[in-house]
């Protein structure tokens, strides 16, 4: 990467921190997921840093998205899990390593359901839930998409003890629009075996 890159990655992610800043700062969940919308479009319409490639730039009428969901929106209790190093693949050809700090439980259409919250070894580390669902492949990116991605600043808060996980605000990892991004991909602990029509879709 050279210095011009260097600048422009960081206003990108300087934008996207301040980006979920506002969000959780706003009552209104759904006006919240709108505000995020806006903002996602104006970043892939004319960041240099956009995950899509120049010439799909120049065609961009705006990401796909499920309506907002008020019921998908839950606050996961944290429950201990035993430490344990994933190697998760990627959309590339190396793994990236991962430890999983916890099991994130919540409710969604009447019934429990658990996800598996992982830890980035990698210095400064951070907080990273990915998902597939019974939608993946078919509506939605196949390989999953993310919840929460701490180190790129996608991070809903937390409210009481619990994590806050609106799937509305799931979205497609930067590789699901150009090869040349390299993405973790959602391990097999983390495929709901139902349908999660909230958030990014691909049609």
């Amino acid at each position: 990467m050279d210095a011009t890159g260097a600048v422009t990655l960081l206003d990108w992610k300087r934008r996207v921190f301040r980006l979920y800043d506002d969000i959780r700062g706003m009552k209104d969940p759904a006006a919240a997921w709108g505000h995020w919308k806006t903002v996602r479009d104006e970043l892939f319409a004319s960041h240099a840093q956009s995950p899509l490639p120049e010439e799909s730039r120049r065609a961009f009428s705006g990401l796909r998205y499920f309506d907002y969901d008020p019921s998908l929106r839950v606050v996961a209790n944290l429950q201990d899990a035993e430490a344990q190093t994933y190697e998760i693949p990627t959309s590339g050809d190396q793994p990236m390593t991962f430890e999983r700090i916890a099991y994130l439980g919540f409710e969604v259409s009447g019934e429990e359901r658990r996800l598996e919250a992982y830890w980035l070894t990698a210095y400064g580390g951070g907080v990273f839930v990915p998902f597939r669902d019974a939608t993946s492949g078919d509506t939605t990116y196949g390989a999953g998409r993310y919840l929460l991605d701490t180190v790129k600043g996608a991070d809903l808060g937390v409210q009481g003890a619990g994590l806050v996980l609106d799937f509305n605000f799931s979205y497609n990892p930067s590789c699901s629009y150009d090869p040349r991004w390299v993405c973790p991909l959602a391990p097999p602990p983390n495929r709901l075996p139902i349908p999660i029509q909230a958030g990014e879709r691909i049609q």
